[in-house]
């Protein structure tokens, strides 16, 4: 028992590592790539602590490399994901009576490792089983992950220190409890930093948690439970479970002890899950929690006022990196014709200096995206705009699976700016851009802001204010993320919590004190010191 109150260690953003020529961290990174490319890991469920291996097994394989088995996966059942609930019950009472301090120590001491020893391996496995560059793994599976477990600490103590006013006599406090049941979480394979924080934002409130990590990231995914597990987290407080996606609806979403759904992931899927809920909703001990984030079709709007090399380079990196394989990810852009000529000479020229391939080697900007379903979906795409009506392939459109699933970056013009590819996320290097008159600027801001079901990130570049203010009140229900002269990705916890809303989600803004308050199930205390003996009000006297 700690008799203080204690305060948690200054909260600063993780600083980025440059992986240039010579530098201690690129070494490093390339001595784990070597060391883990050359392993063939098992990858087991992990329920109350202890390792569960099944008869399925699933190869995992590079993205950019087929012929490189990374590990074996073990996929669980039904008898598995119930087991999962089990464990998570289980260790609900204690682990939900621990002190916020012992809790938060958890996810400090996770974040310290991963900002040290664990940096490479997590980096690694997110580059080799997910296909990012140096960069993008940086960024993701290292700076932002560290941040969210540091942040969240924060913000759960911002929460916990909020208590309300006391009258005279009397003292009320609020105690924040975690929720009546277990938590499922249901990550995507893009970000590492969202399977990390998926799962530990509730945990942190004092939930237990089955989390379904994707297929084709379980390999981070690995690498995250030992931090976790080295860090001091209780076994069944977070149960990785690997597990097809309809047995997870029909047992986890259906038991009666679902306290609540944290998701990242398609608008479909979460739909469906919010309908299951829906369905079962007279079932369920408490109101589950649905909190998701989910598809995105994300814009730039462009002024004839903008830097146009600025635009320029905010296209690119915002359309292309990480295959575009980001739910923030710029995928219609619309510039005035004034600076068309100027933007697409620059554009084209920065486009075609872009290398794909095999992300181990450093040169290389993209690498492959991240399975064949994706491949296909995406090529369907390119091939829809090649072959039909009211648009055209500019740049790229090159697709090749021989060795790894690799797609050029590509630029669709549409002439119509309700184009399918002006409206449907693609989630992939698959830029598509409508050039409007000037004089239509009003018309095409009302076009961006319906176009589209979804309403994630989004950003304007102009120099002129009037011109960012119009467009800031045009477009304020068109993204919950929303960037002046910048690319509408990179998120950073603490700085820019994301979240949209519209079909994007339920805008619960991870990175921020809004989301863990979602984890939470605040009982109101009120203690009186001295309670009246006498029944009777001063009204009831007689004159």
């Amino acid at each position: 028992m700690l008799n203080a109150f204690s305060k948690i260690p200054e909260i600063k953003n993780e600083p980025i590592k440059s992986y240039a020529p010579k530098s201690p961290e690129r070494r490093e990174l390339r001595q784990t790539i070597e060391a883990m490319a050359a392993e063939d890991r098992e990858l087991p469920l992990l329920i109350g602590g202890k390792e569960v291996r099944s008869d399925k097994k699933i190869d995992v394989r590079a993205p950019h490399k087929h012929s490189q088995k990374l590990g074996t996966l073990y996929q669980g059942g039904a008898k598995e994901i119930e087991n999962a609930i089990v464990a998570a019950k289980a260790a609900k009472d204690e682990w939900g009576s621990a002190s916020f301090d012992e809790r938060a120590a958890v996810l400090l001491r996770a974040a310290e490792l991963l900002a040290g020893r664990f940096r490479q391996r997590v980096n690694a496995a997110t580059m080799l089983g997910q296909s990012k560059t140096p960069h993008q793994a940086e960024i993701d599976s290292a700076c932002e992950l560290i941040d969210f477990w540091r942040f969240n600490v924060a913000f759960a103590r911002q929460i916990l220190n909020d208590q309300p006013y006391s009258s005279p006599g009397m003292w009320n406090r609020v105690d924040y409890r975690p929720l009546d049941g277990f938590v499922l979480a249901v990550s995507p394979f893009n970000f590492t930093s969202i399977a990390g924080n998926l799962p530990t934002a509730p945990a942190l409130m004092g939930n237990t948690v089955l989390w379904k990590p994707a297929t084709t990231a379980a390999l981070s995914a690995q690498y995250l439970m030992e931090v976790l597990t080295e860090a001091g987290l209780p076994p069944g407080v977070i149960n990785l479970v690997h597990a097809p996606g309809r047995l997870i609806g029909e047992i986890a979403i259906k038991h009666p002890d679902l306290a609540g759904i944290h998701f990242t992931g398609s608008t479909g899927t979460f739909q469906h899950m919010w309908k299951t809920v829906g369905e079962n909703i007279a079932s369920y001990n408490c109101y589950p929690r649905l909190v998701g984030e989910t598809g995105g079709k994300d814009f730039i709007f462009a002024h004839s006022s903008c830097d146009v090399e600025a635009l320029a380079t905010a296209a690119l990196r915002g359309g292309f990196e990480y295959q575009g394989q980001k739910c923030s990810a710029a995928s219609r852009i619309y510039v005035p014709a004034s600076i068309w000529k100027e933007f697409a000479e620059r554009f084209e020229a920065k486009v075609k200096e872009i290398k794909v391939g095999d992300v181990t080697d450093f040169s290389n900007f993209m690498g492959a995206v991240i399975d064949a379903n994706a491949y296909s979906d995406i090529k369907g795409y390119i091939d829809y705009a090649k072959n039909n009506p009211g648009g055209k392939v500019w740049l790229g459109g090159n697709c090749d699976d021989a060795e790894g699933y690799f797609i050029d970056p590509t630029v669709v013009i549409a002439e119509d700016p309700k184009h399918k590819l002006m409206r449907e996320e693609i989630f992939g290097p698959v830029v598509t851009i409508h050039k409007f008159e000037d004089n239509q600027f009003n018309e095409i801001l009302r076009l961006c802001d319906s176009t589209s079901p979804y309403a994630l990130t989004g950003a304007i570049f102009s120099r002129d204010i009037a011109v960012v203010r119009k467009a800031m009140h045009a477009l304020r229900f068109a993204a919950g993320n929303f960037y002046i002269n910048d690319k509408p990705t990179g998120a950073v916890v603490g700085q820019q919590p994301f979240g949209g809303s519209r079909a994007s989600g339920t805008n619960d803004k991870a990175g921020s004190l809004v989301n863990i308050m979602r984890w939470t199930s605040p009982r109101s205390i009120k203690e009186t010191f001295d309670p009246p003996r006498d029944w009777k009000y001063p009204y009831m006297a007689a004159e």
